[in-house]
């Protein structure tokens, strides 16, 4: 089947959850949450889960296991650079069962289009996790748009139908 007739199949209307690791972050304040949920609700897609939580593995993990069953999708922004605080990659890559290789790959190119050499520094992953979609991105607004505009938002609906059957 041609990737053209796997996407005919893909799934819409998904339950997502949004998860801004951030130690300074409040809802107020946290613009690529709401940049976030707003571009999944534009895509059609329910946001059934968001909170923002310190950037402490123990935190997010939990927060991932807990609510992820319910979900489609989890996409989880910051803690995903080299600062000792930056700790998202490690608790995704320890909750995956499989990981999505080529979407840091294809992030980091499209970021270094954008942004040049700095791109190397993004630790940006995605995988699976018992069936269901897990993504950890950059925390900035302007990451968090390439990553849902040019990755996420064009695939999660091919991804959950694949991961659904």
């Amino acid at each position: 089947m041609s990737v053209q007739e796997h996407k005919r199949h893909a799934r819409a209307n998904l339950k997502v959850g949004v998860i801004s690791a951030s130690d300074s972050r409040n809802p107020e304040t946290d613009e690529s949450g709401k940049l976030i949920r707003q571009l999944f609700e534009a895509a059609g897609h329910q946001v059934n889960y968001y909170e923002i939580l310190p950037d402490e593995p123990e935190k997010i993990s939990a927060s991932i296991a807990k609510n992820l069953p319910n979900l489609d999708a989890i996409v989880i922004s910051g803690g995903t650079g080299i600062t000792a605080r930056d700790r998202c990659t490690e608790v995704v890559k320890s909750l995956i069962d499989k990981e999505l290789e080529g979407f840091g790959e294809i992030f980091r190119m499209l970021s270094y289009q954008e942004i040049g050499s700095a791109a190397m520094m993004s630790r940006a992953i995605a995988g699976v996790r018992h069936g269901k979609f897990v993504a950890a991105i950059p925390g900035s607004p302007t990451a968090c748009r390439l990553a849902m505009e040019k990755l996420i938002l064009p695939e999660i609906g091919h991804i959950v139908s694949l991961l659904s059957q």
